[in-house]
C-alpha cells in the first residue's frame, strides 16, 4: 500500500475489541505508514465526553477509527441509554470533533439496523427499521456520524468473530469440549465474519479514501462472502475443531437445530443478516473471502496458540 500523505496519524478507541485487536495487528503486518495511537477502557472513558474531546484536540489525528461499542445486545433492552450514549452519542462526538479538525471518521456498524425481513441480502440503499434498542443506538450512531462529518466510512457488518475476545464460534468450541449435545438455531442466517477480514478491509478502504482524487466515502456493507445459518455455522466449526483435536468430545451429528422460536431472548434477533457487499468489492475490485476460509484461519490459530488449554 502506497498513501499520498505520508505519515498519518490514526486515534483508533477501542482497541481492546475484536475489531480493534484485529486492526492492530493488521496495521502492524501490512506496514502501512500509519501512527497508531491506540486506546483501550483502561485509559479512556468512552463515556466521558470532555477526556474524548481532549484527546482528540491534543492528537490531532488524520483518522478516527471508532471500534469502541456497547454490544450487550440483550442487556441493551434493559440499559437502552447507556448503549445510547455508547453507539450514538460517543460516535456524534467524534464526528463533530473529526469535521472540526478536517479529519475522517471510521465507525463500524451492524445488520441489527434492519429489521431481518428481508427476503435477500441487505444493500447500503435499503432503509433501517431496527427492532431492538441495540439496533437503535447502532442506528443513531449511523446517523451522527455521517451528518457531522464528511469524510466518513460506515462500516456495518454481521457475525464477528476471531480468536481475540468472546464470540458465538469460541463459544461452541467450549461448549463443544464438554457437551455431549447442543441445541442451536438454524431458522437465522448471515455470513460469519473475522474481525481479522473487518480491519483488513478497513486498512483497505483507507488507502483507497487517501489515495484518490475523489474519495468514495460513504457507507458499505462487510461481511465474508457466502451465507449460513447459526447451527451451520455450529457444525462446521465443530467438524474443523475436531480434526485439529480442538474438540474431542461433541462431533456434528449431537448438535440440534432449532427454531428462534425455541431459544427466546430479550432483543429481537434479525432473521435475515446477510449484507450484499457488491458496492465494496466494486470499489475494492475483489470481493470478500468466503466465510469458511476465515472460520479455518481463526481456528488454526487458536490451535497454534494452544487454545485448547485455557
Amino acid at each position: 500500500m502506497s498513501f499520498q500523505q505520508g505519515v498519518q496519524t490514526v486515534l483508533l478507541i477501542g482497541a481492546n475489541g475484536q475489531v480493534g485487536h484485529a486492526l492492530k495487528s493488521a496495521g502492524a503486518d501490512i506496514n502501512t505508514p500509519f501512527e497508531w495511537h491506540a486506546t483501550t477502557r483502561a485509559d479512556l472513558d468512552v463515556s466521558n465526553f470532555s477526556a474524548v474531546k481532549d484527546l482528540v484536540r491534543t492528537l490531532k489525528p488524520n483518522w478516527i477509527v471508532n471500534a469502541a461499542a456497547y454490544t450487550a445486545v440483550d442487556k441493551a433492552e434493559t440499559e437502552a441509554q447507556l448503549a445510547q450514549r455508547i453507539n450514538a452519542d460517543l460516535p456524534h462526538t467524534l464526528a463533530v470533533e473529526a469535521q472540526a479538525l478536517g479529519a475522517a471518521v471510521v465507525h463500524y456498524s451492524t445488520d441489527y439496523v434492519f429489521d431481518g425481513q428481508a427476503h435477500s441480502p441487505y444493500t447500503e440503499a435499503d432503509q433501517p427499521n431496527p427492532q431492538s434498542a441495540y439496533g437503535r443506538s447502532k442506528w443513531a450512531g449511523e446517523q451522527a456520524v455521517t451528518a457531522h462529518c464528511e469524510k466518513h466510512l460506515v462500516l456495518r457488518t454481521c457475525w464477528v468473530y476471531g480468536a481475540h475476545g468472546g464470540n458465538f464460534l469460541k463459544t461452541m468450541l467450549r461448549l463443544a469440549q464438554h457437551k455431549d449435545s447442543l441445541r442451536v438455531v438454524a431458522d437465522q442466517w448471515g455470513a460469519p465474519t473475522s474481525a481479522d477480514l473487518i480491519a483488513r478491509t478497513t486498512l483497505g478502504m483507507m488507502h483507497v479514501c487517501d489515495s484518490s482524487e475523489h474519495s468514495p466515502w460513504g457507507t458499505y456493507h462487510v461481511s465474508a462472502s457466502g451465507r449460513t445459518n447459526w447451527h451451520a455455522y455450529a457444525c462446521e466449526a465443530i467438524a474443523q475443531a475436531k480434526r485439529l483435536g480442538l474438540v474431542t468430545r461433541l462431533d456434528a451429528e449431537g448438535i440440534q437445530a432449532i427454531p428462534a422460536s425455541d431459544y427466546p431472548t430479550p432483543a429481537s434477533r434479525p432473521a435475515n443478516s446477510c449484507l450484499n457487499t457488491d458496492k465494496l468489492a466494486t470499489v475494492l475490485g475483489h470481493p470478500l473471502a468466503d466465510w469458511h476460509n476465515g472460520v479455518q484461519d481463526t481456528i488454526q490459530e487458536l490451535a497454534a496458540s494452544g487454545w485448547r488449554h485455557l
